[in-house]
């Protein structure tokens, strides 16, 4: 029937997306591979281009209970230890976007969705249901299921693929080859903050450059927790989200690092690792009633941290569309692909330039920390572009 729309993936994207095409109008299924939704081990940031949309949701009072507002982002050289610029956050940022700069466990975030999709009619969730391929069949979309271990179909007017890096959905549409392995390896990781040094504690959002290597960290839950990433640069990828980090490893790479950084680091437990990839924007074929979303359709590196906010991004963007044209989901999904597919590729672009700068080593790192001395507080106002979007 018109206006009813069948979503691959229950992640972020996902849900957003649902909530969003619900308060549209639009009937909406939600079928998630996993047993249950669950996320681990993780902070994601919520700049305010996403922040003001998930508060238009009407989740700004559930999310702000549990976010942390950062008061600054600290940036700072890893080979010396010196402060190389300190932006404002916190309420320069609310005064500047209109909207918070949030960070918030993955967790959390993905607990509030489902919850507001829980209570909404129009909305139907399913877990462990995994799609396995997909057909046109008169205008509409065949869905090819497997649910508990047994093969099933389901039949759609239309289809949103949110599932992931190596989407099924995408695959299924004739794009199926692997990502691009991008020669970095992420290492992240939680811990209660009281184990944190004085010098690292706090409500600011710190980000350290060095040679092949750079972290990042920020407090969690009411800074209870202490959210840590380090990415490093690696010759082969790992397998899976959460493979297992040997300390060790970490420890030398990151042995002439100041030593307040090096002390949390080994107060970790476990470190959970994955590798970091993208791929070329595509939003799918123009004439079918199937589209693409978050990391299914633009995957990218997480040196401009926006993809979580993307995936957000495409979710008010596909309702607009859908909502204005429920009789004609494929038009909608046409205009809104055009609509994305310059900004989300201009970003996946910055993140990879931004990837290579974050990890300079001698001169050229010299060059870099200049500039960004020289930019001081204004680093956040350069990319008013991204911050000050609205859909």
């Amino acid at each position: 029937m018109p206006g009813t729309v069948t979503i691959a993936g229950a992640g972020i994207g996902g849900l957003t997306a649902a909530l969003a095409l619900a308060r549209r109008g639009l009937s909406v299924t939600v079928l998630e591979r996993a047993p249950a939704l669950d996320e681990v081990g993780a902070g994601i940031q919520l700049s305010p281009n996403a922040s003001r949309i998930v508060i238009g949701l009407g989740l700004g009072e559930a999310l702000a209970a549990r976010a942390v507002v950062p008061e600054a982002m600290v940036v700072r050289s890893a080979a010396t230890g010196g402060t190389l610029a300190t932006a404002e956050l916190g309420a320069a940022v609310a005064r500047r976007y209109g909207a918070p700069w949030w960070v918030i466990h993955r967790a959390d975030l993905l607990a509030i969705l489902a919850e507001a999709c829980r209570a909404e009619g129009a909305i139907r969730l399913e877990t462990g249901v995994t799609v396995t391929g997909l057909a046109l069949e008169d205008g509409a979309v065949r869905l090819g299921l497997e649910r508990a271990g047994e093969p099933d179909h389901l039949t759609t007017p239309a289809v949103i693929g949110a599932d992931g890096l190596r989407s099924a959905v995408r695959a299924a549409l004739g794009d199926g080859g692997p990502p691009d392995f991008r020669h970095r390896v992420a290492w992240r990781a939680t811990l209660p903050m009281e184990a944190v040094p004085q010098a690292l504690a706090g409500g600011r959002l710190g980000l350290w450059l060095g040679a092949d290597a750079h972290c990042v960290h920020y407090p969690l839950r009411s800074g209870e927790l202490f959210n840590i990433v380090v990415i490093l640069a690696a010759d082969a990828p790992v397998e899976g989200w959460r493979a297992p980090g040997d300390p060790a490893v970490l420890a030398r790479r990151l042995a002439g690092w100041p030593a307040a950084l090096r002390e949390v680091v080994a107060r970790v437990d476990g470190w959970q690792c994955w590798s970091l990839a993208d791929r070329p924007a595509w939003f799918g074929p123009e004439r079918d009633p199937v589209t693409l979303m978050g990391d299914a359709a633009h995957p990218m590196l997480p040196f401009v941290a926006q993809g979580g906010a993307m995936a957000i991004e495409d979710a008010a963007v596909l309702a607009e569309e859908a909502g204005a044209t429920p009789d004609n989901l494929a038009g909608a999904f046409r205009r809104y692909g055009a609509r994305r597919l310059a900004r989300v590729s201009r970003i996946q672009a910055l993140a990879r330039r931004n990837g290579a700068i974050y990890h300079l080593k001698g001169p050229a790192a010299l060059a870099r920390d200049l500039a960004i001395r020289v930019m001081g507080g204004g680093i956040v106002a350069s990319q008013d572009w991204i911050y000050g979007w609205r859909p």
